[in-house]
């Protein structure tokens, strides 16, 4: 892998090349200038030296080059080395050059690149007095309270005036409009200057909420407007409050438009009521294109949050049995607050606020279910189930965590939907069944989520059928149960059989669980609770081919047998497979355990006896096969 310092060393080397290319011209530049320049008269102490070195050279020598043979001329070198590569010493000077130059070349590198290395250091905390403090900031606060406090007149000014039968339900909504109008205009204006800004947002907010809530009263109090007409006028007024903060950009301004809106809106309607969600999910939908153009997470969870409250109030009020008003505006809050959470993660799926209205949005449908009669509750959170299921369905057209908590929401709403339509053994046997159908569905999906879920509901029915169904006493005390129990506790014991089996090997095909010879606390779990149905599955049929105490005892001889019968089975297959061979070992020292500690005691007659013989020639022959096997390898 080439790193950005051996690119650099490269383009030491290449520069460090070039500046001796470029000295060996400038050499060759000044030779050349030299023997063109004349040459100067000789010393008189080296002629005698010159004259006795022409007298030693053969006279062949000495002729001019012109007439040399032109065979006999040597090919020229293109570039001759200048004579100073010719020094012995120059090699020795060149490595000591280039150390040199790398030497300094990497001194700047790390002056330029490696910043000193600086403990950290946290941000010095700012007071609330230094805060306050900060120009602006008192004009900003007093600002704002006076906004808030101006609101909060106008809503106590109306309901004074009801009380009081002051001026008629006609002039206190035009003077309210007029008031709502008179302080947005005054905001727009002051907004033109820079100095005023502070002042024409919180002027805008105060005028915004006005006309809000006198839409409300108009709507709600005076009945002056139908309901789709108020809800239209309302949709209108938070819409254009929350476009000029996106004209603004002022995210402050969009919260406090949604928050003047949504607070003092109980106020006006008395309580938390049908009519009350309607309104606040108005501001909802109205923040819709703001959050899809900013990514203010206070605007989407000022406007997303009230309605969710003002729900779980209003079924709260509503008590035992419901209404019609209540569910519906209990399901408008969960498909308006699911639809916009898909909405926004789509254009952003890493939104965090969206996610967290994703996941709490089925809430108001699902506790508006529990005080329903069954029929409408199980339509309602069955229909919340198949809504949230199909989203985690088209998970994989969706990004981030959108699809997984929309099945987790699912879920929850499919346990409820259980919970509710079954009761008896069959609420714990359809429990435990949909955590089988769920790790299957994890299996086929690679989806985690689906295998958490099967374990939730196999976690609840397990408890369930513990209490109910297939309780420890079973297997200690006989009682006469009548048929259709037994039968269902059969039914309740297979289906614990059968996900003791299918959760883990789903687990380890998955990759969260390893296999028994390296984990054995989850594999020894999963083995405990298989052991624990089967042998219910046994002596349930034993019990209901025997009735009374009869069956009872041959349910417990079969069981013994069949667990031997089965470490026997499990060794021989596991003779080139650790997994079984460890299963089979545990299983036998399950079955001589409960040989000691319960055959023996709980059984008599015959039935001890069979047990004991059955299951000690089982053992014999196991460990004979066994060993041959074993020897044969």
């Amino acid at each position: 892998m080439t790193t950005d310092g051996d690119v650099l060393l490269r383009l030491a080397g290449e520069i460090d090349d070039l500046g001796a290319r470029l000295a060996r011209v400038g050499t060759e530049l000044r030779t050349v200038r030299s023997a063109a320049e004349p040459k100067h008269e000789e010393a008189p102490e080296q002629a005698p030296q010159k004259q006795a070195e022409e007298a030693q050279v053969p006279p062949q020598a000495q002729q001019p080059q012109a007439e040399q043979p032109q065979a006999q001329q040597a090919p020229q070198q293109p570039y001759p080395h200048p004579p100073y590569q010719q020094h012995p010493q120059y090699a020795h000077y060149q490595q000591q050059y280039q150390q040199a130059q790398y030497a300094q070349w990497q001194q700047q590198y790390r002056q330029q690149y490696q910043q000193p290395y600086r403990p950290y250091q946290p941000a010095p905390k700012v007071s609330l007095a230094e805060k306050l403090g900060k120009e602006g900031a008192g004009s900003r606060l007093l600002a704002w309270i006076g906004g808030a406090v101006t609101l909060l007149g106008i809503v106590l000014f109306l309901v004074l005036a009801i009380q009081r039968g002051w001026f008629g339900p006609l002039p206190r909504v035009i003077g309210g409009a007029v008031l709502g109008a008179a302080l947005v205009g005054i905001g727009l204006r002051l907004h033109r200057t820079p100095a005023g800004r502070t002042g024409a947002f919180a002027l805008a907010a105060t005028g915004i909420g006005a006309l809000y809530l006198d839409a409300i009263a108009a709507t709600t109090m005076y009945e002056y407007l139908p309901a789709y007409a108020g809800l239209a006028i309302g949709l209108l007024i938070a819409v254009g409050g929350l476009l000029l903060a996106v004209r603004w950009k002022s995210s402050l301004l969009a919260t406090a438009v949604v928050l003047g809106c949504v607070i003092c809106a109980p106020i006006i309607t008395q309580g938390f009521t049908p009519q009350l969600v309607a309104f606040l999910l108005v501001v909802q939908v109205a923040s819709t294109p703001v959050q899809l153009r900013q990514s203010w997470p206070s605007v989407a969870v000022a406007s997303g949050i009230p309605p969710l409250v003002a729900s779980v109030f209003s079924t709260a009020f509503t008590g035992p049995g419901g209404s019609t008003a209540n569910t519906a505006a209990a399901l408008a809050v969960s498909g308006v607050g699911l639809s916009l959470a898909l909405i926004v993660t789509a254009k952003r799926s890493g939104d965090a606020a969206a996610l967290t209205l994703l996941a709490l949005a089925p809430a108001a449908s699902l506790l508006a279910a529990l005080l329903l009669p069954k029929t409408p509750a199980v339509l309602v959170t069955a229909s919340v189930a198949l809504v949230l299921l199909a989203v985690w369905a088209a998970g994989q057209w969706l990004d981030g965590w959108t699809g997984d908590l929309a099945g987790a929401a699912g879920l929850v709403a499919a346990l409820q939907t259980t919970m509710t339509l079954f009761d008896g053994s069959a609420r714990s046997a359809v429990l435990i069944g949909e955590g089988v159908l769920l790790a299957l569905v994890a299996l086929w999906t690679k989806k985690h989520v689906a295998l958490f879920g099967g374990l939730g509901f196999t976690v609840i029915g397990g408890m369930i059928a513990l209490v109910f169904d297939v309780p420890p006493t079973l297997f200690f005390l006989i009682r006469n149960r009548p048929d259709a129990d037994l039968a269902a506790a059969f039914l309740v014991a297979l289906a614990i059989l059968a996900v003791s089996i299918t959760l883990p090997w789903v687990a380890h095909r998955l990759g969260l669980f390893k296999a028994a010879a390296e984990n054995v606390v989850p594999w020894l779990f999963a083995g405990v609770c298989g052991l624990y149905g089967a042998g219910a599955m046994v002596l349930c049929g034993a019990m209901l081919a025997v009735p009374g105490r009869s069956g009872f005892l041959v349910g417990h001889v079969v069981i013994t047998v069949s667990w031997t019968v089965a470490a026997l089975v499990l060794l021989v297959r596991g003779i080139s497979a650790v997994n079984l061979r460890v299963i089979g070992f545990v299983l036998v020292g399950a079955a001589v355990l409960k040989l000691v500690l319960f055959d023996l005691a709980a059984l008599d007659g015959l039935a001890r006896v069979a047990a004991f013989l059955i299951a000690g020639l089982v053992l014999l022959g196991a460990g004979t096969r066994y060993a041959k096997l074993v020897a044969s390898r």
